[in-house]
């Protein structure tokens, strides 16, 4: 059974049984505690917390997810893998284990013939929470399934939390027995291997307290709803119905793999090695797929370095495989082709995907270089102790994305082990740090949730800002450092909460309006507007003047000059991103925005800088549209009828089911967006481009001035301009001219210089080299020259005074100061590192005595001191050290 037909198959059951189908979210998490989705009840888990009403009593899913925290396991396992597909369903207060436990079975064993998966019961094997006897008699007494199949397991497997405070439950496990040739019998308890967990039920019935992630917390008592959250990973039961024996080798995957083993030339099968790279490959790529389809691009931080690690580490695999040449692009071709009969979006976005993807590769290509030099510089640095430092290799992993499996194959070429312990440790740091950050994640930067779930239990905010400024309201809460207060005093900040409110809260790339809360004898600043579950506006204000209190009547105020800007560089971005896909087609997408009065901020996927003459289109296209005054029009409608009319969706923003869409001349400009939008497009005045540039790899991004702010920046520009004719003498109309005649004139200036210095250097090294001493048949020079004040120039003239010598063993060590402080640079002819003579272990002796450090390897080495005065004596140092090496 296709991997599509067991989704298909669970969908249609579990609507049949009045589950509502929720299509899956995109991967990018509409949570601050997830960088992505990495759970199927990840994106109902506001549900599951009380922070919002479920509008449907039971849901059932496929969900996309991504998890990397066993990376490293990929490939190596039969099961691990980043991307996967998790079927669900939930309850949200309605029923609870009588009856998710039968449905579960019912769909496993009711046979293919009538739309199940039709396992044999007799191959099934359940565990419980040791605790849970209510769970083992349903199971016994409803189901059927026979005591000696049901093992009771401690917290650590059947018990299910966030690893935080909050919800939490026993579990319930279905496991299927693959047989003997798997290992042991015993059931799940002896062997996890054979007997296979298919199914996990979690009763989210308990909340937990401060304590371990996985046992030994506190449980504090029951929920005022019990809920469900039960399911199964879509490609382990593919692997099990399909009878492979790998999630890599079920009908979608495997298809990935092969066209990687074909590019690579090695066969699958055939090496553990080769097996294990070629699975990580088409795990990877299919997780970058479908991260660049869901609107991740490349970064170093945050999602986007995601998708950047694994992304690489699959280029990194196939050069390993023995390839040199680009295959993201066929391997991305593949993936779509694959998937995209179940996910739509991928052949509608194929071009771009391509794009960001083939662009990252090659930037890698280029890091990859830089790596492998980093590399060798440590290799030589480390060839005395014949041991690589673990800093280095964590660095060749964390800097150039060098798995440590890679930096120790390097190693071993170069004769040298790796300092694995090292090594573990910067691992075990950075693990440390980045579970840090989880838990401030979790804790979403703000206080006791509770706070403002009681709040919305009570009455989302009513929003009115998009037809007035100035609104009546009620106080309903106030919040000073995450705890409920009945009061605030004058001077205190705290955070306000209205039933009504026209401020705009920061959403969709536009900032939150500035304002004012007042009252008769009240006067608050607001500083900043959020929005919690989308629901509830949340004002953080500094109390000017008075007592701000729990249930009183207010005037909440929009700054008017600051909604005009915003309502400008809001319609401006649409105008921009419009004019952006008219001149460089439908690939060059949004993918961020900022906007506040007179700026707005574009970030958008293209793979190469934007000419002036492009920019200057683009500008232009959209300055017709602003003088056009094209009219901006509001409607709302379901989401699927938007996507119908072209409605375009930012990636990353998470739409209800009805969505608000603006339009800018009809379909010139369509776009979903809650902002705040002028009336007609003449109102966002002047628009004028300030900057143009780079923000991560296939993402560029666009700067702009509107309305006061544009024309200002024009006067300013225009005010340079006639300052810098004055300075040249010439009309402003003439200043390139002038300033690219002065250019040339550098340029010619410049290399009549360097001709100059090069012919002094060749002068110099003819000079140095008549100065040469013999020790025991080699040529040395030693000295310190007054010339060169820069390593490189020094390195040039050592290279230039050792040609001079060549024809017997030369040695040439050159001292200087540069920047205050000594440098030394060796050179070694070949023949002088025949009676071994090396220029690194030469330049180690003189910064020894400069106190410093150096390295290199054994014809050019460098270093450099603190000690000038050390000089004579570190050269004095490399002449005895000739003398003994010479003798050996």
């Amino acid at each position: 059974m296709h991997l599509a037909e067991i989704s298909k198959r669970a969908l249609h059951f579990f609507e049949s049984r009045d589950h509502t189908v929720v299509p899956s979210a995109p991967l990018i998490a509409d949570d601050p505690t997830l960088l992505l989705i990495n759970a199927g009840m990840a994106p109902f888990k506001r549900y599951f917390l009380g922070e919002a009403t479920a509008p449907f009593p039971r849901a059932t899913s496929v969900q996309k997810c991504v998890r990397t925290v066993d990376i490293e396991e990929v490939g190596k396992t039969s099961r691990h893998g980043s991307f996967f597909q998790m079927f669900g369903n939930f309850s949200f207060g309605d029923y609870f284990k009588e009856r998710a436990i039968p449905l579960a079975w019912e769909f496993m064993t009711t046979p293919t013939t009538d739309g199940g998966l039709g396992l044999a019961e007799d191959r099934l094997w359940v565990t419980v929470y040791q605790d849970d006897p209510e769970a083992e008699h349903i199971w016994r007494k409803l189901v059927g399934v026979p005591a000696s199949r049901i093992q009771r397991l401690g917290m650590a497997d059947n018990f299910w939390s966030m690893g935080v405070p909050g919800p939490c439950g026993p579990c319930s496990e279905i496991c299927y027995d693959r047989g003997p040739e798997f290992g042991q019998d015993g059931g799940p308890a002896a062997n996890d291997e054979r007997y296979l967990e298919i199914w996990n039920l979690v009763f989210m019935q308990n909340t937990r307290g401060e304590g371990p992630a996985k046992e030994g917390y506190p449980i504090l008592g029951g929920l005022p709803a019990r809920n469900i959250d039960t399911g199964f990973g879509v490609e382990r039961m593919a692997a099990l119905l399909q009878d492979v024996p790998t999630i890599f080798d079920i009908d979608t995957t495997r298809q990935i793999l092969a066209l990687a083993a074909e590019l690579s030339g090695t066969t699958y099968g055939k090496s553990v090695n080769t097996d294990v790279s070629l699975r990580v490959v088409a795990d990877h790529i299919l997780a970058s797929t479908m991260l660049i389809g869901d609107g991740v691009t490349p970064a170093n931080e945050g999602r986007g370095y995601v998708l950047r690690r694994i992304l690489r580490r699959a280029v990194r695999m196939m050069r390993l495989l023995g390839t040199d040449d680009p295959v993201v692009g066929e391997l991305f071709t593949k993936t779509i082709d694959v998937m995209g009969s179940t996910y739509a979006e991928l052949i509608e976005d194929r071009a771009r995907i391509h794009s960001l993807g083939e662009a990252e590769e090659g930037a890698f290509a280029k890091t990859l270089k830089a790596g492998t030099a980093i590399f060798d510089v440590a290799a030589s640095k480390a060839a005395e102790s014949r041991i690589l430092p673990g800093d280095k290799a964590f660095q060749l992993h964390d800097t150039y994305g060098f798995p440590i499996d890679l930096t120790v194959e390097m190693a071993a070429d170069a004769g040298l082990s790796v300092d694995r312990e090292g090594f573990a440790l910067r691992m075990q740091e950075q693990r440390a740090r980045a579970k840090a950050d989880a838990r401030r994640r979790k804790s979403g930067g703000r206080g006791d949730i509770d706070v403002y779930r009681e709040l919305l239990a009570a009455a989302p905010t009513e929003f009115t800002g998009y037809t007035e400024l100035e609104s009546q309201a009620r106080v309903q809460g106030v919040i000073r450092d995450g705890e409920r207060v009945s009061s605030a005093s004058a001077g205190e900040i705290v955070e306000v909460v209205l039933d009504r409110t026209p401020l705009y809260a920061e959403g969709g790339g536009q900032e939150s309006d500035a304002g004012r809360i007042t009252a008769d004898d009240v006067e608050l600043e607001v500083l900043d507007v959020e929005k919690i579950d989308r629901k509830l506006w949340v004002h953080r204000v500094r109390v000017v003047a008075g007592e701000i209190a729990e249930g009183r009547n207010v005037v909440a105020r929009v700054d008017s000059e600051w909604r005009t800007g915003a309502r400008q560089a809001h319609s401006a971005t649409h105008i921009v991103h419009a004019a952006l896909r008219q001149i460089l087609g439908p690939t060059a997408l949004q993918s961020g925005s900022l906007n506040r009065p007179g700026y707005l901020r574009l970030d958008f996927a293209w793979q190469r800088p934007l000419s002036s003459e492009t920019l200057s289109e683009i500008e232009e296209v959209a300055n017709r549209a602003v003088r056009q005054d094209f009219p901006v029009g509001i409607e709302y409608m379901p989401l699927p009828h938007a996507r119908e009319l072209g409605a375009l969706a930012l990636f990353g923003e998470t739409y209800d089911e009805d969505v608000r869409v603006v339009e800018i001349g009809g379909d010139w400009s369509r776009e979903l967006c809650g902002g705040t939008h002028v009336e007609r497009t003449a109102q966002v005045g002047a628009l004028t481009f300030i900057g143009e540039s780079s923000v991560g790899s296939g993402l560029r991004r666009l700067e702009a001035h509107v309305g006061l702010d544009a024309l200002r920046f024009l006067a300013s520009e225009r005010a340079m301009a006639v300052k810098v004719a004055d300075l040249l003498h010439v009309p402003t109309a003439e200043i390139s001219d002038r300033v690219s005649g002065i250019i040339d004139e550098l340029r010619t200036a410049r290399k009549e210089l360097d001709t100059l210095r090069a012919e002094q250097r060749a002068h110099l090294a003819t000079v140095l080299a008549g100065h040469a001493v013999t020790v025991n048949g080699v040529r040395v020079v030693a000295e310190q020259v007054a010339g060169p004040s820069a390593t490189t120039e020094l390195r040039d003239l050592a290279v230039q005074t050792k040609a001079v010598l060549e024809g017997s063993p030369a040695v040439v060590v050159l001292a200087a100061l540069g920047s205050d402080r000594p440098i030394v640079v060796a050179a070694v002819n070949q023949q002088a590192r025949r009676l071994d003579v090396a220029a690194s272990e030469l330049v180690q002796a003189a910064v020894g005595a400069l106190g410093g450090r150096g390295g290199g390897k054994r014809d050019l080495a460098q270093g450099g001191g603190g000690d000038a005065r050390a000089i004579p004596a570190a050269l004095e140092s490399v002449l005895a050290m000739v003398a003994r090496a010479a003798t050996q």
